[in-house]
C-alpha cells in the first residue's frame, strides 16, 4: 500500500491531468457507471467542526474510495487548515487497500479541476478576466485551473480578510505569470469579469446580481448546505444552471435550494449535469450573452478518479 503525502498529491497529480480525470468522473457518473452513497454529514457544534464521510464504487475502474473530511471554522485563529482529509482507495475486485492520500491536497486539486472543466465546457471562447470570492487553498486550485482552459490575462481576487487577499494575490501572481489584484469590494472583482469563482465559507451571498455581466460564467463551490448560498437569488433566477450531480445538488445545494423553496425556481434548474455535457447528452453553452452557473457541492467519484491518477502516476 502506497502513502502520499500533500506534497506527493501535488506533484502527481497536476491540473491538466486533474481535469482529465474530473472529465472521466462526470461521465462515468451521468452514465450511470458510479455506485454513490449519499454524504455522511457528523456535526460537532460545540467546537463549530463537521466531519463528512463520502464513499463510491466504480464500475469502470473497478475501484472503492472513502474519504474522511473535517471542516472546523476556528481552526484558522489554532493555526491549523480549515480542511483537513484522508482518502483510501481500495480495488474493487479484491478489495486490497491500494493507497492512503492526503485528502486536503486531493479534494482542493479535484474541486478546482471540476471547475477547470465546467469553464472548459460552459464559459465563452473568449474569457480573458477572472474574479475569485476566497482566498484559501480551495480558492487558489479555482483561479489555477480556469487558467489552464482559458487565455485568462487578469484576476481579481476578493476576501473579507484583505490581508490574506494580499497573500493571495502575490502567490498567484508569481504562480500564474499574470496580474492577480486584491478588489476592495465586491464589484471591483467583477469589473468586465468572464469568469467568477466562489469558493468561501460565508453563509450569505458573496456579491451582488447586478454587477455580474452577460455572458459571464460562475463556478460556485463553496456552499455545501442546504440552507447555505454565495449566490444571490436573482443571480440563478438568469443563469442556466449546470450541477454536478442532481441528487446530491437536490440534498445539499443551498445555493439552489434556498430559492427553490422560496418557490423562485423549479426543480428544471437541477435537470442538466456536467457529465451529461461530456457525454454529448446536453449542450454547452448556448449563446455568447447566456451566464452560465455551475454548480458543486463535491461527490466521491471526484476523489476516486483523482486518486486512481496520483497512483498511476507514481507508479509510471
Amino acid at each position: 500500500m502506497k502513502i502520499f503525502s500533500a506534497e506527493d498529491v501535488r506533484k502527481f497529480l497536476p491540473m491538466p491531468d486533474a481535469i482529465a480525470a474530473m472529465r472521466d468522473a462526470f461521465a462515468q457518473l451521468s452514465g450511470g457507471r458510479v455506485t454513490l452513497p449519499p454524504r455522511q454529514h457528523l456535526d460537532a457544534p460545540a467546537e463549530h467542526g463537521t466531519a463528512l464521510v463520502m464513499t463510491c464504487h466504480s464500475a469502470v475502474q473497478k475501484l472503492f474510495v472513502l474519504k474522511f473530511l473535517t471542516v472546523f471554522s476556528g481552526n484558522r485563529q489554532r493555526g491549523l487548515p480549515l480542511i483537513q482529509a484522508l482518502v483510501i482507495l481500495a480495488d474493487g475486485t479484491t478489495g486490497e487497500h491500494l493507497a492512503i492520500i492526503d485528502g486536503a491536497s486531493l479534494t482542493a486539486i479535484r474541486t478546482g479541476a471540476a471547475s477547470g472543466l465546467a469553464t472548459e465546457l460552459l464559459a465563452r471562447p473568449d474569457a480573458t478576466t477572472a474574479a475569485v470570492f476566497g482566498a484559501g487553498v480551495q480558492a487558489r486550485t479555482q483561479l489555477e485551473a480556469v487558467c489552464c482552459v482559458r487565455p485568462i490575462r487578469r484576476a481579481w481576487v476578493f476576501d473579507a480578510d484583505a490581508s490574506a487577499a494580499d497573500r493571495f494575490a502575490a502567490a498567484m501572481s508569481r504562480h500564474l505569470g499574470l496580474p492577480v489584484g486584491r478588489a476592495a469590494d465586491p464589484a471591483q472583482a467583477l469589473t468586465d469579469a468572464d469568469i467568477i469563482c466562489t469558493a468561501t465559507t460565508s453563509p450569505v451571498p458573496v456579491f451582488d446580481d447586478r454587477h455580474v455581466k452577460a455572458g459571464a460564467h460562475i463556478n460556485a463551490v463553496g456552499a455545501y448546505r442546504p440552507t447555505v448560498a454565495e449566490i444571490q437569488v436573482a443571480t440563478v433566477r438568469r443563469a442556466r444552471v449546470v450541477v454536478d450531480h442532481r441528487a446530491s445538488a437536490l440534498e445539499e445545494a443551498g445555493d439552489l435550494l434556498v430559492p427553490l423553496r422560496a418557490g423562485v425556481i423549479g426543480e428544471e434548474y437541477f435537470a442538466t449535469e456536467l457529465g451529461q455535457i461530456v457525454l454529448g447528452q446536453k449542450p454547452g453553452r448556448t449563446s455568447a450573452d447566456e451566464i452560465t452557473l455551475f454548480k458543486s457541492v463535491g461527490v466521491a467519484i471526484q476523489d476516486l478518479c483523482a486518486a486512481a491518477r496520483v497512483l498511476a502516476n507514481a507508479r509510471q
